[in-house]
């Protein structure tokens, strides 16, 4: 008889575990709050423009590829991705930017001109990010987290320091370039890590390769599709997915979840896999005896970023942006010491725009843009209407005064998205946005457990666990979490359970 999982969330985590665990022949059912999957990434329709809701940056393709071969796919099976180039611009003052080629020549090139001699310390570090980017994307990031043993590799041992596990990415980054626009655009990407760049291991000094070498892409249609494309997948491999179905219990008995309960009724399970918010599943919808961390151990967690999000729909062209553009024209440092040392809206916030109309015109109506801006900001914050109205009005002046237009008056749609809504769609932790921050002291097994140790059944995957945030992560994080799962049932496809 087919064991059944239940795994609890649609989010990229929840998807890959469902696809992998119905792979080996169990019986799967994802059970999602809301009213269409995909977590963050969900997506929303009005007046002719389409939104994605949360991720929009594609990197690390390689990831993709490995999650859809496992299954004996491709991702053109499913969606098509175009790379952008330039992969993105940054604005560090009026008419003062530049754009990011994804031609390596240009963009050794551009370095060379922002700082002579600096083409050649790029390529040695991005030689040694290379290192880092196999070794941690191919090794590190595909432990369970479960023992110290795991990594006795001899691959991750010998490469102790030039991994640099115990360096900053912000001491390698200043030590080689001096440029101050040179630093911000290599410690920007540790930004999607949840953490300031002299807290972030240089071990993710890989991200600069993810972005430089590997490349900006944009599947056609937008992020969103990737959500479509795992729900086909997994729906051809048997999954059963069901929507507005939130799981309100666990049901526990002698130290085993015999099933959650949900609106509808109680629904029995031999393994339950939590793809939603880690501290939610624990604090609200276990018993006191099934949880491993106090409220107190939650509180004293680093936590990525939030963030407030608009939702724009112009009546006309945004000039002077690309599909990706990054707002530096104030300090880096500041921004985030406002974030995660003295948490408190920022004072002079950087910024990110996206208008995926600039690639992709069926997301807007005719000459019309769909604009996307995003401010990081300190989880847990109170918030109001006034305050989204203040931060919209800041990023307007910034956006009219970098590029010399009008956008206010061009506003035909507009909604905003911050701690309350993370809150009440995702059940998140503080209203974060991006999970628990990839610091040293939480990494690997300092990460909340991927295994309950109270629960003998009981799984966790996503953001707040092994690996961590990112939608690659995630979608590692489901392949390992049913990894683990089939090597604790000793399950065999097509036999019973040994």
């Amino acid at each position: 008889m087919r064991k059944k999982a239940i795994v609890i969330g649609s989010g990229f985590a929840g998807l890959s575990a469902a696809t992998h665990l119905a792979k080996e022949g169990l019986d799967v059912v994802v059970l999602e709050k809301n009213d269409q999957p995909g977590g963050r990434a969900r997506r929303f329709e009005t007046a002719g423009f389409t939104f994605d809701m949360g991720p929009s940056w594609y990197w690390m393709p390689d990831v993709f590829e490995q999650y859809f071969a496992t299954f004996g796919k491709e991702v053109s099976d499913y969606y098509e991705l175009d790379r952008l180039d330039p992969s993105y611009r940054v604005y560090f003052g009026d008419d003062d930017y530049v754009d990011l080629s994804a031609k390596m020549d240009e963009l050794y090139g551009l370095f060379e001109r922002m700082e002579p001699g600096s083409s050649k310390l790029l390529k040695r570090f991005l030689k040694d990010a290379e290192y880092k980017y196999e070794v941690g994307i191919n090794d590190l990031v595909r432990k369970p987290g479960r023992s110290l043993l795991e990594f006795a590799d001899w691959r991750v041992a010998k490469g102790v320091l030039q991994l640099q596990l115990f360096s900053s990415i912000q001491s390698v980054v200043r030590k080689n370039f001096k440029n101050p626009k040179l630093q911000s655009l290599l410690e920007f990407p540790v930004l999607f890590l949840g953490a300031m760049a002299k807290d972030t291991p240089a071990l993710y000094s890989l991200m600069n390769y993810a972005d430089m070498v590997g490349g900006t892409w944009y599947p056609k249609g937008g992020m969103h599709e990737i959500v479509k494309a795992m729900v086909a997948l997994a729906e051809e491999v048997g999954v059963s997915i069901q929507l507005n179905q939130e799981v309100t219990k666990i049901e526990l008995k002698n130290g085993v979840a015999e099933g959650v309960h949900t609106s509808e009724g109680f629904i029995p399970a031999d393994v339950v896999v939590c793809g939603a918010d880690y501290h939610h599943v624990e604090q609200n919808l276990l018993p006191p005896e099934g949880r491993m961390y106090t409220h107190r151990y939650w509180e004293k967690r680093k936590m990525a970023p939030s963030s407030l999000l608009y939702f724009i729909g112009l009546s006309k062209p945004l000039e002077g942006v690309l599909h990706h553009t990054l707002f530096f024209d104030e300090s880096l440092d500041d921004h985030g010491r406002e974030i995660y040392e003295n948490p408190k809206w920022p004072t002079k916030p950087l910024f990110y725009v996206s208008c995926v109309s600039k690639t992709d015109p069926k997301s807007a109506p005719e000459g019309m843009e769909n604009v996307f801006i995003l401010i990081p900001t300190a989880p847990g914050l109170d918030e109001s209407e006034d305050t989204r109205e203040k931060y919209l009005d800041i990023v307007l002046d910034r956006l009219e005064q970098r590029t010399g237009q009008k956008v206010r008056e061009h506003i035909i749609f507009q909604r905003s998205y911050a701690h309350r809504e993370f809150i009440e769609d995702y059940h998140a932790f503080k209203g974060n946005a991006y999970g628990l921050a990839n610091t040293l002291d939480q990494t690997a097994i300092l990460k909340p457990a991927m295994k309950s140790k109270k629960v003998k059944n009981l799984y966790f995957t996503g953001q707040l666990t092994t690996p961590g945030p990112g939608v690659p992560p995630s979608l590692i994080s489901g392949q390992v979490v049913s990894g683990e799962v089939l090597k604790d049932l000793k399950y065999v496809r097509d036999e019973s359970p040994v």
